[in-house]
């Protein structure tokens, strides 16, 4: 049985841009209830949007096979070089527990998506005034990612004589058919946007939340990170790449704010000089 979230990247674009029409059309009308319909069709259009270009980056770099699997066999080669753990050690070491593997097939293909949808509602309506900040650095990851992505590479269990399984094939969970279908294309292993959504939900909620309950924010992203690579869908390396994009990202994201703040203090202190220098 395969698992197939059958949304074409056509689709998801056609629904984005329908709702960004409901947007534009909500905006023409002064109500409070045109304006939350509006600001959610926005934030709707803008999630399938990057669903949709997630898709089209894989189809894209299906154009471009060739070297996909060398240069999964150099990021495998370099993992080893760099004493990252192994892959096929750890994942060969859950195999008898079977119950564990197939929930970790099931993590990775169906709960990053989701998981993000829930935390930015978590965000627009209990911590607004820092939405536009997080849903840009999501756009930025993203982007980021998929512009890479555009380069094919082979995760570990296509590439030949890793000894790297397929578990969520194993056990009929996979989220892809053949070579350029399924939720998004197979040769875009590196950087994984998994782990970077995972990572960002992670820093965001500790940041933002002062719950007990925020540490399920880390152990998301945790165990993101390992079962990526668990499942035979992901590089060490892939999940580390991501990760460092992501610190870039909030660190201009912190330098613009600095540069925002010490504007506004310029100009608070040019109309203080202002008002004071002015004859009664």
């Amino acid at each position: 049985m395969l698992w197939q979230f059958d949304v074409s990247w056509q689709a998801a674009a056609i629904a984005a841009l329908a709702l960004f029409l409901v947007w534009v059309v909500a905006r023409r009308s002064p109500t409070h209830r045109a304006d939350v319909t509006g600001s959610f069709a926005r934030e709707a259009g803008l999630i399938l949007g990057l669903f949709s270009l997630w898709q089209l980056a894989g189809d894209l770099s299906v154009l471009r096979i060739e070297g996909a699997v060398g240069r999964g066999r150099w990021l495998w080669h370099a993992e080893r070089l760099l004493h990252l753990p192994n892959e096929r050690t750890i994942q060969h070491a859950l195999l008898p527990h079977h119950w564990f593997v197939q929930f970790t097939n099931m993590y990775y293909g169906w709960l990053h998506f989701p998981s993000l949808v829930i935390f930015l509602f978590w965000v627009y309506f209990r911590h607004r005034e820092h939405y536009a900040s997080v849903r840009n650095a999501i756009v930025a990851i993203t982007g980021a990612c998929l512009l890479i992505q555009l380069i094919p590479v082979a995760p570990p269990r296509l590439v030949p004589g890793l000894g790297v399984l397929d578990t969520p094939a194993m056990y009929g969970q996979s989220v892809y058919g053949p070579i350029g279908k399924g939720v998004a294309d197979q040769l875009s292993a590196m950087p994984s946007v998994h782990v970077g959504w995972a990572v960002l939900i992670a820093v965001v909620v500790w940041r933002l939340s002062r719950s007990r309950w925020r540490w399920i924010g880390a152990v998301h992203a945790a165990a993101t990170f390992t079962f990526v690579a668990t499942t035979g869908n992901h590089y060490w390396l892939d999940g580390i790449v991501s990760i460092a994009i992501l610190a870039v990202i909030f660190e201009v994201q912190r330098r613009m704010h600095e540069l925002r703040h010490r504007e506004r203090a310029t100009v608070d202190r040019e109309g203080i000089t202002v008002r004071s220098t002015t004859p009664a």
